[in-house]
């Protein structure tokens, strides 16, 4: 017993430490709970519609079974709580994007879209103007593979695509290996000012943390943003996938809430989990945000590189 204290004196102060606990954890799961001050923006999801209309490429062999449309998008985002959401152009159509190009038309209070142009050919840059100024896109998504077949993103068709995305301001969206982190160094440092977006991580693999340092090599470029997205791929683990958060506290320790931001990948995420799984990961579980940084990954981040009009 401390000294001038009766026992009952520390009943009354144990009692109060435990209602003080309880009640700051009662709010902090009503916070979780109660929608939050900001809308939830999704800058990355696909869709696709089996449609003679808007046939497949002639590359792709095997396409997906069934439909991802954006109705059935528009009704997911409705039972979650999403606002609107920025559409990748998905690697089935190629680069027609004559499909989405439909969407946005129809949704474009919704919806914006990233389109894809061939990397490898010489009027690329030309492309992303008509698309962007003639059918309102927000940028384009490249792919390099992490072997030789991605090497062009070394050549000489990189720099004039990048040089017109700068110039039609509108970000650069970057799928592709850790391992080609420094590939994208002169490009970037060419560029100071143009968005550009890594994604999924750059698909590091958690079981060599090593890697990740190619990725955090390029925190020290303000305009570079990271989608922390596709934790359930990069995982040996169900929901919440807890072997990729020491990975993700790299990435917000590097970078900040500033420069991350989520991403459902539906209808993609599907095999390892649901479109609300991949929300509730950043807003619910992931346990060292807190809620002003979950405003910026879930939100504010998005609207740096894809601002939506004011509802």
């Amino acid at each position: 017993m401390l000294p001038g204290l009766s026992w009952y004196s520390l009943e009354i102060m144990n009692r109060r430490t435990f209602l003080a606990g309880a009640a700051a954890a009662a709010e902090a799961a009503a916070q979780r709970k109660a929608p939050p001050a900001y809308r939830i923006i999704d800058p990355h999801v696909h869709v696709w519609k089996f449609d003679k209309r808007f046939p497949w490429a002639k590359e792709t062999k095997n396409p997906p079974a069934e439909d991802a449309t954006p109705e059935m998008l528009l009704e997911l985002m409705k039972k979650n709580g999403v606002s609107n959401t920025v559409i990748i152009q998905v690697i089935h159509y190629r680069w027609d994007n004559s499909y989405l190009a439909d969407v946005l038309k129809r949704y474009p209070k919704t919806f914006q879209g990233v389109a894809r142009v061939n990397p490898e050919d010489p009027a690329a840059p030309d492309h992303l103007s008509k698309l962007v100024r003639e059918q309102g896109f927000k940028g384009v998504r490249i792919s390099p593979a992490g072997n030789a077949a991605g090497d062009w993103i070394k050549g000489p068709l990189m720099p004039p695509l990048w040089a017109r995305c700068n110039q039609l301001r509108v970000p650069m969206t970057v799928l592709t290996s850790v391992t080609r982190m420094p590939d994208l160094v002169p490009l970037i440092e060419k560029h100071p000012d143009l968005a550009v977006v890594i994604d999924h991580m750059a698909d590091s693999p958690v079981e060599r943390p090593k890697e990740l340092d190619k990725l955090l090599a390029l925190k020290r470029y303000p305009k570079v943003f990271v989608k922390i997205s596709h934790a359930w791929s990069l995982s040996t683990e169900g929901f919440p996938f807890r072997d990729t958060w020491p990975q993700l506290k790299r990435l917000y320790d590097g970078f900040g809430p500033q420069r991350l931001m989520w991403g459902t990948d539906w209808p993609v995420c599907n095999k390892h989990a649901s479109y609300a799984q991949t929300l509730a990961l950043i807003r619910d579980e992931v346990d060292f945000l807190n809620a002003e940084d979950r405003s910026w990954i879930l939100s504010k981040t998005i609207e740096r590189v894809w601002p939506f009009p004011k509802a």
